[in-house]
């Protein structure tokens, strides 16, 4: 069983570090060809804007979506997340191209810059329940992105609700930029 690293920027070589000791052969993509024959692919954080790019200038993108459309799993961390997402906003000047795929809107950086970074344990009550294990999983913000809506067909496995002491003004001017997105949609 092969399973497929995007190895354009960002934090690949952990990713495949981690499949090797699960056993799994973990395969480095940086050309279309060499997403033939995986079972599934992960897209690692990094920076997504970059990821983007390197993935339009290699021809990346329509393979990548043709993957997604195939119904293979994908995991997304972070830059990989808003890469997969079908709506991104709090984007760069002209934005970047997503893949697409996962029902949901996503705002990047939302939680603010590196030093609004945080650790959190996120509650996990489900996934002890079928899996096993402890009821609360070590979640790591660091410049994060947050879902800001799911469609139908995601399955929501853990949440994080802002406290009001929380809510900085930068977070606050985000959700308000997120607020105007939606209102634009309709």
């Amino acid at each position: 069983m092969s399973v497929g690293v995007l190895a354009l920027q960002g934090s690949f070589h952990e990713h495949t570090a981690a499949l090797g000791k699960l056993g799994v052969k973990g395969v480095l993509v940086k050309k279309p060809e060499q997403l033939e024959g995986l079972v599934g692919l992960i897209i690692p954080g990094g920076e997504s804007t970059t990821m983007a790019r390197l993935a339009e200038y290699h021809n990346l993108i329509q393979a990548l979506q043709d993957f997604c459309k195939k119904g293979k799993p994908i995991w997304g961390t972070c830059a990989g997340l808003i890469f997969l997402a079908n709506k991104a906003i709090g984007q760069k000047s002209g934005g970047q191209e997503l893949i697409g795929g996962l029902d949901c809107t996503v705002h990047r950086n939302f939680f603010g810059s590196q030093l609004n970074s945080f650790e959190t344990e996120l509650p996990v009550p489900k996934i002890a329940a079928e899996e096993g294990g402890p009821e609360t999983f070590r979640a790591v913000f660091i410049r994060a992105p947050a879902i800001l809506e799911a469609g139908p067909s995601v399955e929501v496995l853990a949440e994080y609700t802002l406290l009001s002491k929380e809510s900085t003004s930068t977070i606050e001017n985000m959700e308000n930029e997120a607020q105007l997105f939606f209102e634009d949609a309709r």
